[in-house]
Protein backbone atom coordinates (compact mmCIF):
# COMPACT_ATOMS: atom_id res chain seq x y z
CA UNK A 1 0.00 0.00 0.00
CA UNK A 2 1.36 3.39 -1.03
CA UNK A 3 0.74 5.09 2.33
CA UNK A 4 2.21 2.27 4.43
CA UNK A 5 5.31 3.04 6.51
CA UNK A 6 7.23 -0.23 6.97
CA UNK A 7 7.61 -1.30 10.57
CA UNK A 8 11.05 -0.53 12.05
CA UNK A 9 10.89 -3.87 13.89
CA UNK A 10 9.90 -5.33 17.26
CA UNK A 11 8.41 -2.99 19.87
CA UNK A 12 8.10 -5.45 22.78
CA UNK A 13 7.58 -9.13 23.55
CA UNK A 14 5.15 -10.24 26.27
CA UNK A 15 5.54 -13.60 28.02
CA UNK A 16 3.98 -15.71 30.76
CA UNK A 17 5.78 -16.34 34.05
CA UNK A 18 4.86 -18.16 37.24
CA UNK A 19 6.39 -16.61 40.38
CA UNK A 20 6.63 -12.79 40.20
CA UNK A 21 9.55 -12.46 42.65
CA UNK A 22 11.65 -15.03 40.81
CA UNK A 23 10.82 -13.33 37.52
CA UNK A 24 11.97 -9.94 38.85
CA UNK A 25 15.19 -11.29 40.25
CA UNK A 26 16.21 -13.16 37.10
CA UNK A 27 15.47 -10.45 34.55
CA UNK A 28 16.93 -7.63 36.64
CA UNK A 29 19.74 -9.16 38.71
CA UNK A 30 20.90 -11.94 36.39
CA UNK A 31 20.25 -10.46 32.93
CA UNK A 32 20.77 -6.84 33.93
CA UNK A 33 17.67 -5.31 32.39
CA UNK A 34 16.00 -2.37 34.07
CA UNK A 35 12.51 -2.67 35.54
CA UNK A 36 11.04 0.34 33.75
CA UNK A 37 7.41 -0.24 34.67
CA UNK A 38 5.66 -2.16 37.44
CA UNK A 39 1.96 -2.31 36.66
CA UNK A 40 -0.98 -4.67 36.18
CA UNK A 41 -2.46 -6.65 33.33
CA UNK A 42 -5.12 -4.22 32.12
CA UNK A 43 -7.37 -7.11 31.08
CA UNK A 44 -6.78 -9.00 34.35
CA UNK A 45 -5.97 -6.40 37.04
CA UNK A 46 -5.32 -9.05 39.67
CA UNK A 47 -2.07 -9.91 37.85
CA UNK A 48 1.16 -7.94 37.69
CA UNK A 49 2.61 -6.69 34.42
CA UNK A 50 6.39 -6.19 34.56
CA UNK A 51 8.34 -4.34 31.87
CA UNK A 52 12.11 -4.93 31.58
CA UNK A 53 14.10 -2.80 29.15
CA UNK A 54 17.20 -0.68 28.61
CA UNK A 55 17.99 2.31 30.83
CA UNK A 56 15.37 4.54 29.17
CA UNK A 57 12.71 2.07 28.02
CA UNK A 58 13.60 2.64 24.38
CA UNK A 59 11.14 1.10 21.88
CA UNK A 60 12.53 -2.23 20.77
CA UNK A 61 14.02 -3.14 24.16
CA UNK A 62 11.18 -4.15 26.51
CA UNK A 63 10.48 -7.73 27.51
CA UNK A 64 7.27 -7.87 29.53
CA UNK A 65 5.67 -10.54 31.70
CA UNK A 66 2.33 -11.57 33.11
CA UNK A 67 3.06 -13.73 36.21
CA UNK A 68 0.03 -16.02 36.04
CA UNK A 69 0.82 -18.45 38.82
CA UNK A 70 -2.28 -20.59 38.34
CA UNK A 71 -1.47 -21.55 34.75
CA UNK A 72 0.31 -24.85 33.98
CA UNK A 73 3.77 -25.15 32.48
CA UNK A 74 3.62 -24.26 28.79
CA UNK A 75 5.19 -26.02 25.83
CA UNK A 76 6.60 -24.27 22.78
CA UNK A 77 5.09 -25.47 19.53
CA UNK A 78 3.57 -24.46 16.23
CA UNK A 79 1.74 -21.15 16.26
CA UNK A 80 4.06 -19.56 18.82
CA UNK A 81 7.07 -17.32 19.14
CA UNK A 82 9.54 -20.11 19.90
CA UNK A 83 12.65 -18.01 20.64
CA UNK A 84 13.26 -14.40 21.66
CA UNK A 85 16.77 -13.11 20.97
CA UNK A 86 18.57 -10.07 22.40
CA UNK A 87 21.60 -8.20 21.10
CA UNK A 88 24.77 -8.05 23.18
CA UNK A 89 28.10 -6.45 22.19
CA UNK A 90 30.55 -8.45 20.10
CA UNK A 91 33.02 -10.27 22.32
CA UNK A 92 30.77 -10.49 25.39
CA UNK A 93 29.50 -14.07 25.15
CA UNK A 94 32.37 -15.46 27.26
CA UNK A 95 31.29 -13.05 30.00
CA UNK A 96 27.71 -14.31 29.70
CA UNK A 97 28.70 -17.98 29.85
CA UNK A 98 30.71 -17.30 33.02
CA UNK A 99 27.80 -15.34 34.47
CA UNK A 100 25.33 -18.10 33.63
CA UNK A 101 27.60 -20.62 35.36
CA UNK A 102 27.72 -18.49 38.51
CA UNK A 103 23.96 -17.90 38.52
CA UNK A 104 22.99 -21.50 37.64
CA UNK A 105 21.31 -20.52 34.38
CA UNK A 106 20.36 -23.37 32.04
CA UNK A 107 22.17 -22.69 28.74
CA UNK A 108 23.47 -24.48 25.65
CA UNK A 109 26.70 -24.24 23.69
CA UNK A 110 26.90 -21.28 21.28
CA UNK A 111 25.83 -21.87 17.68
CA UNK A 112 26.46 -19.95 14.46
CA UNK A 113 23.48 -18.50 12.62
CA UNK A 114 23.56 -16.17 9.61
CA UNK A 115 27.19 -15.34 10.39
CA UNK A 116 26.49 -14.43 14.04
CA UNK A 117 27.20 -16.29 17.29
CA UNK A 118 24.11 -17.18 19.32
CA UNK A 119 24.02 -18.27 22.98
CA UNK A 120 20.73 -20.10 23.77
CA UNK A 121 19.46 -20.25 27.36
CA UNK A 122 16.25 -20.53 29.36
CA UNK A 123 14.80 -18.37 32.11
CA UNK A 124 13.56 -19.97 35.38
CA UNK A 125 10.20 -20.80 33.79
CA UNK A 126 11.89 -22.53 30.86
CA UNK A 127 11.29 -19.67 28.41
CA UNK A 128 13.69 -20.10 25.46
CA UNK A 129 15.85 -16.98 25.07
CA UNK A 130 19.02 -16.21 23.09
CA UNK A 131 21.86 -13.71 23.18
CA UNK A 132 23.33 -12.73 19.82
CA UNK A 133 26.73 -11.05 19.62
CA UNK A 134 26.60 -8.02 17.31
CA UNK A 135 28.67 -4.96 16.50
CA UNK A 136 26.71 -2.22 18.30
CA UNK A 137 27.20 1.09 16.42
CA UNK A 138 28.12 4.29 18.26
CA UNK A 139 24.82 5.91 17.25
CA UNK A 140 22.72 2.97 18.46
CA UNK A 141 19.42 4.23 19.96
CA UNK A 142 19.54 1.89 22.97
CA UNK A 143 20.97 2.98 26.33
CA UNK A 144 22.61 0.20 28.38
CA UNK A 145 21.64 -0.17 32.04
CA UNK A 146 24.75 -0.99 34.04
CA UNK A 147 23.57 -1.59 37.61
CA UNK A 148 24.31 -5.33 37.43
CA UNK A 149 26.11 -5.91 34.10
CA UNK A 150 28.96 -3.81 32.66
CA UNK A 151 28.36 -1.67 29.60
CA UNK A 152 30.57 -3.79 27.34
CA UNK A 153 28.28 -6.81 27.96
CA UNK A 154 24.88 -5.22 28.64
CA UNK A 155 21.84 -6.29 26.62
CA UNK A 156 21.05 -3.76 23.89
CA UNK A 157 17.46 -4.48 22.92
CA UNK A 158 15.98 -7.16 20.74
CA UNK A 159 17.73 -8.94 17.94
CA UNK A 160 14.89 -11.15 16.66
CA UNK A 161 12.01 -13.48 17.31
CA UNK A 162 11.61 -16.93 15.81
CA UNK A 163 8.15 -18.10 14.76
CA UNK A 164 7.29 -21.79 14.60
CA UNK A 165 4.53 -22.32 12.03
CA UNK A 166 2.80 -25.32 10.49
CA UNK A 167 2.39 -23.49 7.17
CA UNK A 168 4.83 -20.57 6.95
CA UNK A 169 3.85 -19.18 3.53
CA UNK A 170 0.82 -17.03 4.53
CA UNK A 171 2.74 -15.56 7.47
CA UNK A 172 5.77 -14.82 5.31
CA UNK A 173 3.50 -13.00 2.88
CA UNK A 174 2.06 -11.00 5.80
CA UNK A 175 5.57 -10.05 6.96
CA UNK A 176 6.33 -8.73 3.49
CA UNK A 177 3.13 -6.67 3.62
CA UNK A 178 4.30 -5.20 6.95
CA UNK A 179 7.55 -4.06 5.34
CA UNK A 180 9.88 -6.95 6.17
CA UNK A 181 12.30 -8.08 3.47
CA UNK A 182 13.42 -11.69 3.09
CA UNK A 183 17.20 -11.71 3.51
CA UNK A 184 18.24 -15.35 3.59
CA UNK A 185 17.64 -18.99 4.45
CA UNK A 186 19.74 -21.65 6.14
CA UNK A 187 19.43 -24.96 7.92
CA UNK A 188 18.71 -24.61 11.62
CA UNK A 189 20.35 -27.38 13.68
CA UNK A 190 19.60 -27.30 17.37
CA UNK A 191 16.19 -25.67 16.96
CA UNK A 192 14.03 -27.82 14.73
CA UNK A 193 16.74 -30.07 13.27
CA UNK A 194 16.80 -30.35 9.50
CA UNK A 195 14.31 -27.58 8.94
CA UNK A 196 15.06 -24.44 6.97
CA UNK A 197 15.07 -21.09 8.76
CA UNK A 198 13.98 -18.07 6.70
CA UNK A 199 15.03 -14.63 7.95
CA UNK A 200 13.14 -11.38 7.37
CA UNK A 201 14.54 -7.94 8.16
CA UNK A 202 12.69 -4.73 9.03
CA UNK A 203 13.98 -1.21 8.46
CA UNK A 204 15.13 -0.22 11.97
CA UNK A 205 18.33 -0.81 13.94
CA UNK A 206 16.80 -2.70 16.91
CA UNK A 207 14.64 -5.83 16.85
CA UNK A 208 14.75 -5.89 13.10
CA UNK A 209 14.68 -9.65 12.42
CA UNK A 210 11.90 -12.22 12.32
CA UNK A 211 12.91 -15.82 11.62
CA UNK A 212 10.36 -18.35 10.40
CA UNK A 213 10.64 -22.11 10.86
CA UNK A 214 8.19 -24.79 9.71
CA UNK A 215 7.11 -27.28 12.38
CA UNK A 216 3.99 -29.26 13.24
CA UNK A 217 5.12 -29.84 16.82
CA UNK A 218 2.20 -29.17 19.14
CA UNK A 219 2.42 -26.60 21.93
CA UNK A 220 0.34 -25.08 24.70
CA UNK A 221 0.35 -21.67 26.30
CA UNK A 222 1.53 -21.44 29.91
CA UNK A 223 4.59 -20.63 31.97
CA UNK A 224 7.67 -20.27 29.81
CA UNK A 225 5.91 -19.28 26.59
CA UNK A 226 5.40 -16.03 24.70
CA UNK A 227 1.95 -14.46 24.88
CA UNK A 228 2.42 -12.05 21.95
CA UNK A 229 4.96 -10.07 19.96
CA UNK A 230 4.44 -6.36 19.25
CA UNK A 231 5.81 -4.53 16.22
CA UNK A 232 6.50 -0.82 16.02
CA UNK A 233 4.03 1.41 14.19
CA UNK A 234 5.46 4.67 15.55
CA UNK A 235 2.52 7.04 14.96
CA UNK A 236 -1.25 6.64 14.97
CA UNK A 237 -1.20 7.23 11.21
CA UNK A 238 1.41 4.49 10.74
CA UNK A 239 -0.65 2.15 12.86
CA UNK A 240 -3.90 2.79 10.99
CA UNK A 241 -2.19 2.26 7.64
CA UNK A 242 -0.72 -1.02 8.91
CA UNK A 243 -4.11 -2.02 10.30
CA UNK A 244 -5.68 -1.49 6.86
CA UNK A 245 -2.88 -3.45 5.21
CA UNK A 246 -3.37 -6.37 7.61
CA UNK A 247 -7.12 -6.32 6.99
CA UNK A 248 -6.47 -6.41 3.25
CA UNK A 249 -4.86 -9.84 3.74
CA UNK A 250 -8.12 -11.23 5.18
CA UNK A 251 -7.22 -10.94 8.87
CA UNK A 252 -9.36 -9.25 11.53
CA UNK A 253 -7.37 -6.73 13.59
CA UNK A 254 -8.96 -5.14 16.64
CA UNK A 255 -9.78 -1.47 17.00
CA UNK A 256 -7.10 0.69 18.61
CA UNK A 257 -6.80 0.09 22.37
CA UNK A 258 -5.17 2.60 24.72
CA UNK A 259 -2.49 0.79 26.73
CA UNK A 260 -1.40 3.97 28.56
CA UNK A 261 2.28 3.90 27.42
CA UNK A 262 1.40 3.10 23.80
CA UNK A 263 -1.69 2.50 21.72
CA UNK A 264 -2.23 -1.01 20.38
CA UNK A 265 -3.97 -3.02 17.69
CA UNK A 266 -4.02 -6.83 17.98
CA UNK A 267 -4.38 -9.46 15.28
CA UNK A 268 -4.04 -13.24 15.27
CA UNK A 269 -1.93 -14.00 12.20
CA UNK A 270 -2.50 -16.98 9.91
CA UNK A 271 -0.31 -19.41 11.86
CA UNK A 272 -1.85 -18.57 15.23
CA UNK A 273 0.74 -16.16 16.64
CA UNK A 274 -0.76 -13.07 18.31
CA UNK A 275 0.71 -9.92 16.74
CA UNK A 276 0.38 -6.44 18.23
CA UNK A 277 0.95 -3.13 16.45
CA UNK A 278 2.19 -0.58 19.00
CA UNK A 279 2.85 3.16 18.76
CA UNK A 280 6.10 4.64 20.09
CA UNK A 281 4.42 7.07 22.46
CA UNK A 282 3.63 8.32 24.92
CA UNK A 283 6.30 6.03 26.44
CA UNK A 284 7.30 4.84 29.88
CA UNK A 285 8.36 8.29 31.12
CA UNK A 286 4.88 9.72 30.55
CA UNK A 287 3.87 8.92 34.14
CA UNK A 288 7.21 8.53 35.98
CA UNK A 289 10.46 10.52 35.83
CA UNK A 290 13.29 8.71 34.07
CA UNK A 291 15.29 8.20 37.27
CA UNK A 292 12.25 6.72 39.06
CA UNK A 293 11.05 4.23 36.43
CA UNK A 294 9.72 1.03 37.99
CA UNK A 295 9.85 2.41 41.49
CA UNK A 296 6.13 2.28 42.21
CA UNK A 297 3.05 0.36 41.14
CA UNK A 298 1.54 2.35 38.26
CA UNK A 299 -2.19 1.90 37.73
CA UNK A 300 -3.32 3.23 34.36
CA UNK A 301 -6.39 5.40 33.99
CA UNK A 302 -9.54 4.01 35.59
CA UNK A 303 -7.58 1.55 37.76
CA UNK A 304 -6.18 4.26 40.04
CA UNK A 305 -9.55 4.58 41.77
CA UNK A 306 -9.27 0.88 42.67
CA UNK A 307 -5.70 1.08 44.05
CA UNK A 308 -6.46 -0.17 47.55
CA UNK A 309 -8.42 -3.17 46.23
CA UNK A 310 -5.84 -4.02 43.55
CA UNK A 311 -2.81 -3.72 45.84
CA UNK A 312 -4.51 -5.95 48.43
CA UNK A 313 -4.95 -8.68 45.82
CA UNK A 314 -1.39 -8.66 44.47
CA UNK A 315 1.42 -10.70 46.07
CA UNK A 316 4.16 -8.74 47.82
CA UNK A 317 7.38 -8.40 45.82
CA UNK A 318 10.77 -6.89 46.55
CA UNK A 319 12.27 -4.89 43.71
CA UNK A 320 15.93 -5.87 43.17
CA UNK A 321 18.22 -3.12 44.42
CA UNK A 322 20.84 -1.96 41.95
CA UNK A 323 24.38 -2.50 43.16
CA UNK A 324 27.74 -1.61 41.63
CA UNK A 325 28.94 -4.16 39.10
CA UNK A 326 32.07 -4.78 41.20
CA UNK A 327 29.92 -5.92 44.15
CA UNK A 328 27.79 -8.21 41.96
CA UNK A 329 30.69 -9.75 40.12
Amino acid sequence: MADLTPTPGIHHVTCIASDPQRNLEFWVETLGLRLVKRSINQDDPGTYHFFFADAEGTPGTSMTFFPWGDLPQGKVGSGQVSRTAFRVPEGSLDYWEDRFDRHDVDYDDPVERFGETVLPFRDPDGLPVELVAVDVPEDDPTVPWTAFVPEDAAIRGFHSVTLWLADPEPTMDLLRTMGFEEVGTEQSPGDTPGDERTRFAATGPVGRYVDVLPTVESGRQGHGTVHHVAFQTPTDEDQEAMRRAVRSKGLRPTRQIDRHWFRSVYVREFGGVLFELATSGPGYTSDEPLDELGGRLVLPGRFEDRREEIEAGLPDVTIPRPEPVEADD
